[in-house]
């Protein structure tokens, strides 16, 4: 009843940009948290930016002053802006979403469908 769809992945060369982009829909009363999560090959799944209903933001160390999360309320959206890309920054991203379906609902997680972002050297 709520799906995550995201968008914008492919390859770049390092020092490239992309924006990907997740948009949320179905039964929502509100959104909670909404993050960007990757995971490379034979490396688990971190946690890569994340941003609050009111706006506050937080990063994994290593991509701080390159990537910035931006969230619509209004349209359920939140972006990843990517710039100077490096190759270790490949790997499939997940939005994550917490989600309250109702008032006074529980918050529940929702992941899209990831998408690959290869960056080559």
């Amino acid at each position: 009843q709520v799906q995550l769809v995201e968008s914008g992945g492919g390859l770049v060369q390092a020092g490239g940009s992309l924006r990907l982009s997740c948009a949320a829909s179905g039964r929502i009363f509100s959104i909670d948290i909404m993050n960007w999560y990757r995971q490379a090959p034979g490396k688990q799944r971190e946690l890569v930016a994340g941003v609050i209903s009111g706006g506050n933001t937080n990063y994994v160390d290593s991509v701080k002053g390159r990537f910035t999360i931006t969230r619509d309320n209004a349209k359920n959206t939140v972006h990843l802006q990517m710039n100077s890309l490096k190759p270790e920054d490949t790997g499939v991203y997940y939005c994550n979403a917490h989600i309250k379906r109702r008032l006074g609902g529980p918050s529940n997680a929702f992941w899209g469908q990831g998408t690959q972002v290869t960056v080559s050297s």
